[in-house]
């Protein structure tokens, strides 16, 4: 019986996303590709430091047992096959079970995605995540200068989400800015009881709610939504997830504060959020990435 990806979450995710690759990567923007494969040729048996997205990776690979796997994880690279051994090396020496790659020497990997039917794609690279997104799939810019995530929750898989353009439509943010906000209140209050249209994170959503059902008792996932919205605007968000019949563990409607602080107490292993001075804000506090979708993002 051929292999299958079928019943699993899918992570494709980039080898600077996974790991440290910074100072080689500075060199491969250099210019010099040559002098960058050398360099990961001569490194091969020195295994990278774990990336911004490490923690999210382990923990969601720790659903997989000899019995059931649960999780893929899929390398989707714009790496060399050379640098790509370095890279799997790399996983077994940090104890993550990677199998699977794609490596494409400088071109543009998304469209791979497609046959791995990814519920979501991570990458440091900014036009491979436009392109992802526009492709219909879940994808975030890593913020490589992100700091890394925190370890008091072991056992628990924690990625908090922002709302409108990443989990919901950008349909309210588009009142918001052309109006302003008592307009975006009013409009939000009058369609409270209408479930928002799916953003591009849903089916991520979606598919973490699957995998916490059929997972493992030694893993759990718990999940954030962490939104500019305040009352009353907060009612139609929380009835768009009960249209979907997903619930989030927590909620955050912080009429416009800052995100961090708040983020740093959830202390997730994962931040998804569109607009970029939420996400860099975030930054300093949690592993964040930026969701290229959306009026604030007119070059979507």
């Amino acid at each position: 019986m051929p292999a299958s990806l079928d019943n699993k979450l899918v992570v494709a995710i980039s080898s600077r996303a996974l790991f440290n690759f910074e100072e080689e990567n500075r060199i491969f923007e250099s210019g010099d590709p040559q002098a960058y494969m050398s360099l990961q040729l001569e490194r091969l048996d020195l295994p990278a430091r774990p990336g911004i997205a490490f923690s999210l990776i382990k923990k969601l690979l720790a659903f997989n047992d000899a019995a059931v796997q649960r999780v893929e994880v899929v390398i989707l690279s714009r790496n060399d096959p050379v640098s790509g051994m370095r890279i799997f090396r790399s996983g077994h020496a940090n104890e993550i079970k990677l199998e699977r790659g794609v490596f494409t020497q400088g071109r543009s990997p998304f469209r791979y995605l497609r046959p791995l039917r990814a519920h979501l794609f991570l990458s440091a690279n900014a036009q491979d995540v436009r392109e992802a997104l526009a492709a219909g799939f879940p994808a975030a810019r890593v913020l490589t200068e992100s700091v890394l995530a925190g370890t008091n929750y072991p056992d628990e898989v924690r990625i908090a989400f922002d709302g409108d353009a990443v989990l919901f439509s950008d349909e309210a943010e588009r009142v918001f800015q052309s109006h302003g906000l008592d307009a975006f209140q009013r409009h939000e209050s009058s369609k409270a009881a209408q479930p928002l249209p799916e953003g591009p994170f849903k089916p991520l959503l979606f598919a973490l709610h699957q995998l916490q059902q059929a997972g493992t008792p030694r893993m759990k996932i718990r999940t954030a939504l962490v939104t500019a919205r305040s009352a009353p605007a907060h009612e139609r968000a929380i009835r768009t997830l009960m249209n979907w019949n997903i619930h989030v563990d927590e909620a955050m409607f912080l009429g416009g504060l800052a995100k961090g602080e708040f983020l740093r107490e959830f202390e997730p292993d994962f931040f998804f959020d569109d607009q970029t001075g939420h996400v860099d804000h975030a930054a300093l506090h949690v592993p964040s990435g930026h969701v290229n979708s959306g009026i604030s993002n007119p070059s979507q």
